[in-house]
């Protein structure tokens, strides 16, 4: 398991201006637009705007702090109000958004069709989380403390605000892992096809 802390992570504008985007981890570790199987960030969304398309890119987008999202999707309007409803979509379709209330922070995440599936769920109060074989686990800390640890009782690791871990299911039984929040965490289960899932940096 590596510890990804928020504090230092490089916030890289929008190519258009509406926001600034902070990678949590990708894989292959480093790897840039072209290159990526799965991505995942935070992004600082100020106004409203289109977003950038980008075929053969599956999204989904998690609000995590603000009032809320319209999304509109190859004319569909999707309204997203308040925070952690993970919302998926195709990242080829024509879409814009909308604030509903001032700016918000998405989490996003980002899978390469037919390279990488991902699945997105919200962790409020106690979970054990054990990814299986070529799955990779994040774990992203968005509203409260979050603590990491076996359920053996040991006291675990403290992950503040928007902090987050990663690791790698195990072909052999492995004890799993004890998540426990006072707020909510996002849980981001990510498989590679083709290929070994790999801890992002």
């Amino acid at each position: 398991m590596r510890i990804l802390p928020a504090a230092g992570r490089a916030a890289v504008p929008w190519s258009n201006g509406g926001g600034l985007t902070r990678e949590i981890a990708a894989h292959p570790p480093g790897a840039g637009w072209e290159a990526f199987a799965w991505r995942v960030s935070l992004a600082d969304v100020t106004r409203d705007g289109p977003y950038s398309p980008l075929p053969g890119v599956r999204r989904i987008l998690t609000v995590v702090d603000g009032a809320g999202l319209e999304l509109t999707v190859d004319g569909a309007v999707h309204r997203l109000p308040g925070r952690l409803r993970p919302f998926a979509f195709p990242g080829a379709a024509a879409t814009g958004s909308r604030l509903l209330g001032g700016p918000v922070v998405n989490l996003n995440v980002m899978c390469r069709e037919g390279r990488a599936t991902a699945a997105v769920t919200v962790v409020r109060g106690t979970r054990e989380v054990a990814p299986g074989p070529r799955t990779t686990a994040v774990l992203v800390a968005v509203a409260g403390d979050t603590w990491l640890g076996a359920m053996a009782g040991e006291p675990g690791v403290r992950l503040g605000r928007y902090d987050a871990a990663v690791w790698d299911g195990q072909a052999d039984a492995t004890a799993p892992v004890a998540v426990r929040t006072d707020g909510a965490a996002a849980l981001i289960e990510l498989s590679v096809v083709n290929g070994a899932a790999a801890t992002g940096r």
